[in-house]
């Protein structure tokens, strides 16, 4: 007998994470599991695996998406006992996802009718149960359908069917499977979703918890979460070397180092101090002379954030590139001594005409020791959608340093920043450079104010001003802020501008750049 090729004859079945390419499949099964519920849309799917691309599985057999289910982490205590679809994922977004909660709430559960009694929804299931475990998390809880309800709904009331189904005396596709999995009901929530009308909008909150849950001592509710930030208002100043500007950069990371600070925010384009002794009066020549400067310039900031154990945010650069183009970049030093850079994305018209400046085309979100923040330099904070951008990406503070030369383009600066903290629901901080440099070109005069501003309600600073300096005056403001106030306003305050975005009318579409 030959020897069959075994190959032809496999199927492979596996349950893997969702990918980006799957959301088509994706949205296509969701209309044949749920005829005449409104399925996903393509943004929100993207929203999920941006935000917990771990939380999203999917069935795969025979090279095709034939099941998915999605969740988010929170911390369920938080949320009213009689909450909707809509509270809990924020609108099918799950920008409240909370990678710090204790539970795994499943939003989604749906396998193909043609490929249901294979055990796809037990396997499913079980990836959930196996991430719980991974991530250490107390349990899972779902708000499930009871879609066979509308059958029973004239006779029996949402809690008699459901105790039916408990003694198995009727048959409830969902919660019957869900009951075989181990999980137990909580209560039953009216108008969970408002399109399941199988379930006469009801919906049964399930829990199944992990025995394996192992408290830690840095897993706890906390009652405040504060960073500890320190702005720097540099004074531009005529300077004879690199080792001048070194020791004035030097002194103020001391200052905030003794404050106890967190981060230390220094000034757009504050090295262009370095041009006063460079001796080059044409303004695109001089930013190539100090783009020499910037190994120098890493170099230094790298080493003051590990020697003084502080997190900075370096101003702004001037840096030529590989393509031999200049741009305008403002450098993370962690204190662990790791770097990030954002690119300055919106060139003012001054950049362009003086120093032939490009721009990045990237919004990041970078992870620190205190939570996600964000840098956006000067210009680009007067751009409401990279805030909310930055935002979705989970960032709760963003840092502006920026450079103006009169009061006008300051307020612009400031003003926006504080919308954009109030848009957004975080924290924005500016700083700023005063002085002036009377022999170099394009930078010879400096208007500032720098401050740190909130969300303008009860929780925070009056008016919104955690704290802010003197105008122009060389010197330093410590203000603390709290990204646990910040996390419960986003919850519960007196208006939820996150929560209560129309997703159904407007949206931002992000074209994901390199640079």
């Amino acid at each position: 007998m030959p020897n069959l090729d075994l190959q032809k004859y496999e199927k492979i079945m596996e349950i893997r994470n969702m990918r980006l390419e799957d959301i088509d499949e994706i949205i296509t099964l969701q209309s044949s599991c749920f005829p005449g519920m409104v399925p996903w849309k393509r943004e929100q799917l993207e929203s999920h695996l941006e935000i917990f691309p771990e939380g999203q599985f999917v069935a795969e057999y025979d090279g095709k998406v034939i099941g998915s289910c999605s969740s988010l982490i929170i911390n369920f205590d938080e949320y009213d006992d009689r909450h909707t679809w809509d509270d809990v994922t924020d609108n099918g977004y799950i920008t409240n996802h909370n990678p710090d909660g204790y539970n795994l709430y499943g939003i989604e559960v749906m396998v193909h009718p043609n490929f249901r009694r294979m055990k796809i929804g037990q396997r499913l299931y079980d990836s959930r149960k196996e991430l719980v475990a991974q991530l250490n998390l107390k349990s899972i809880i779902i708000g499930g359908r009871i879609p066979n309800y509308h059958k029973h709904a004239e006779e029996l009331m949402p809690r008699e069917y459901v105790k039916e189904v408990q003694l198995h005396k009727i048959y409830d596709p969902v919660l019957s499977f869900q009951l075989l999995n181990g999980f137990t009901l909580m209560r039953i929530n009216p108008n969970y979703l408002p399109d399941d009308l199988q379930s006469n909008k009801y919906a049964t909150l399930m829990e199944w918890n992990n025995v394996d849950y192992q408290a830690k001592s840095k897993r706890y509710y906390k009652t405040s979460e504060p960073v500890r930030i320190c702005v720097v208002q540099y004074m531009l100043r005529k300077i004879d070397s690199f080792d001048d500007f070194a020791n004035q950069v030097e002194y103020f990371t001391d200052v905030a180092s003794d404050a106890n600070a967190d981060f230390a925010v220094f000034p757009e384009l504050f090295t262009t101090q370095l041009m006063s002794f460079l001796n080059e009066r044409s303004p695109s020549l001089a930013v190539r002379k100090l783009s020499d400067f910037t190994e120098q310039y890493i170099e230094l900031f790298t080493t003051l954030a590990v020697r003084y154990n502080i997190n900075i945010i370096g101003g702004s650069h001037f840096v030529k590139e590989d393509d031999d183009n200049i741009y305008n970049i403002a450098y993370l030093f962690r204190r662990d001594g790791t770097i990030e850079k954002q690119y300055k994305i919106h060139i003012t018209p001054n950049e362009k005409k003086w120093w032939g400046i490009n721009a990045g085309d990237r919004v990041r979100v970078f992870d620190t020791d205190c939570g996600k923040i964000a840098i956006q330099i000067c210009y680009d904070i007067e751009f409401p959608e990279l805030a909310r951008i930055a935002t979705d990406m989970g960032a709760k503070i963003i840092f502006t340093p920026f450079c103006t030369e009169d009061r006008q383009g300051y307020l612009r600066v400031r003003y926006c920043a504080q919308a954009r903290a109030v848009e957004n629901q975080i924290y924005t901080v500016i700083s700023g450079t005063v002085g002036n440099l009377p022999q170099t070109e394009n930078m010879d005069i400096q208007y500032a104010q720098s401050g740190i501003f909130a969300p303008s309600d009860f929780e925070f600073a009056r008016d919104g001003i955690v704290g802010e300096t003197s105008p122009n005056l060389e010197m330093v403001m410590i203000g603390d802020v709290d990204l646990e106030i910040l996390r419960r306003e986003r919850q519960s305050g007196t208006v939820r501008q996150l929560k209560d975005r129309r997703h159904d009318l407007y949206k931002i579409q992000y074209q994901k750049g390199g640079k």
